[in-house]
């Protein structure tokens, strides 16, 4: 090369070499442990070290706290399965908030039948006194959490929340009574707000739609042998345990105990779109109506949550499709439905309210694994 002094070509020759010198190599990922490859079936459909190590951080992860059951399906097969010691494939798991979509669900096969009405007023006996306004609220607006009504969710101090009071202290033997003594703190339908105890009004009217009776035990035992023939025995869900209060009223925003592997049943349910096995329980357009944003707010359906942003701007499935939907629950239990990858992921555990960020992200790596 005329003109070109040595001096400068020999260290354009040495620096690839320099470079590379300055690169760190990749770093090795640490051995899985064998409960973690165990965990995981040998042709999950995909990479199956992916997948376990995915699985794994929900457990190992110290900012996932304290995860007890994994359960992954891909088409309906079971493809990573995890428990946490102490926890097994019949441990039944509190749903906590997770039951407001089996609620939701029951509501709809009653509408189907018939014996409620959507759009209309609900029978509700303390509502329908001439000028009480909360006479106005429709079976809609209660799924959407836009009744109006002056419930107060997750408050500070707790022992003033509704859900709390409701559970625990004053409304406890009637639940449904203390929910609906609440007056209104908005126009009906114009405010959304989350509530347990909204929940709760729902499955009083469910049980009203069933029977006439005032009797405790066979309010109970009518629920109870709805839910099982209707839709626990056609899903396969044998270890479901649903709780009452003591006028009979289900619990149905809180209290209904499952195994993971029935959790994630019900979540294949609605990923089919309330179908089993070719049998429709209920109409698909009503799991699609659940999966529909409520008007007051997009990141909400009917009892369940969708992947699309909510107030703050955020989702909740980070990565995962917008048609992603989930039922949520108290301290992180999380039944999580993709429809465009085949994927139903449940996770169980314990993990404070206000941190569950970690929890939802891992979830969602798993979900978006699948293509």
């Amino acid at each position: 090369m005329p003109g070109v002094s040595k001096s400068f070509i020999l260290p354009m020759l040495a620096l690839p070499a320099l470079i590379g010198c300055g690169q760190q190599a990749p770093q090795p990922q640490p051995e899985l442990a064998e409960a973690a490859v165990k965990a995981v079936i040998e042709k999950p459909g995909v990479n199956r070290e992916q997948l376990a190590r995915s699985v794994d951080t929900l457990f190992s992860a110290p900012e996932n706290a304290e995860t007890r059951a994994v359960v992954v399906l891909h088409n309906g097969q079971i493809v990573a399965e995890r428990y946490a010691p102490g926890y097994h494939e019949n441990t039944r798991f509190v749903s906590w908030s997770m039951a407001k979509t089996v609620t939701a669900v029951m509501i709809g096969q009653l509408v189907a039948d018939g014996r409620l009405r959507l759009d209309e007023s609900v029978p509700i006996p303390a509502w329908q006194r001439p000028g009480d306004p909360r006479g106005e609220i429709t079976l809609r607006q209660l799924l959407q959490m836009r009744s109006g009504l002056r419930h107060t969710e997750a408050g500070d101090p707790p022992y003033n929340s509704d859900e709390v009071r409701m559970l625990f202290l004053d409304g406890r033997d009637a639940m449904a009574a203390y929910a609906e003594a609440q007056p209104l703190e908005a126009d009906p339908g114009s405010k959304f707000e989350y509530s347990s105890a909204t929940t709760v009004i729902l499955a009083d009217l469910a049980t009203r739609a069933l029977t006439s009776s005032n009797d405790p035990q066979e309010r109970i035992r009518i629920v109870r042998e709805y839910l099982r023939t209707r839709l626990f025995e056609p899903i396969g869900m044998k270890s479901m345990v649903p709780e009452f209060d003591a006028s009979g009223t289900l619990i149905g925003g809180s209290l209904i105990h499952g195994s993971a592997r029935d959790w994630a049943k019900f979540g294949e349910f609605l990923r089919n779109r309330g179908a089993v096995k070719g049998a429709q329980l209920v109409p698909s357009a009503w799991i699609d109506f659940m999966t529909t944003p409520s008007p007051r707010n997009r990141s909400y359906g009917a009892q369940t949550w969708l992947n699309l942003p909510g107030p703050d701007g955020l989702v909740q499935w980070p990565g995962a499709s917008p048609a992603t939907f989930s039922m949520n629950g108290h301290l992180g239990q999380y039944v999580v439905i993709s429809r465009d990858n085949g994927v139903v992921a449940v996770r169980l555990g314990k993990t404070q309210d206000g941190v569950h960020e970690p929890v939802r992200a891992a979830i969602a790596r798993i979900v978006t694994l699948f293509p």
